[in-house]
């Protein structure tokens, strides 16, 4: 799996239809229209998320591999 930024992964996450909902400190909460969950994606700079974090997300949005 690569590892990618915070930052990407909220740019695919609008892609693929979740909305920027409000911004806590550096922590960006996503929502989508008819889904109860929220994604929580912490935006630190270029950092890479850590692996599981970043996994769970990618199951959440959904994103594979190749997406990235």
């Amino acid at each position: 799996m690569k590892a990618v930024s915070g930052k990407l992964l909220a740019k695919l996450a609008v892609e693929k239809g979740w909305r920027l909902a409000r911004i806590n400190g550096s922590h960006h909460i996503f929502t989508m229209e008819g889904r109860i969950e929220r994604l929580m994606i912490p935006i630190h700079g270029q950092q890479t998320l850590k692996n599981g974090l970043q996994r769970s997300l990618m199951k959440m949005i959904p994103l594979s591999d190749e997406e990235l």
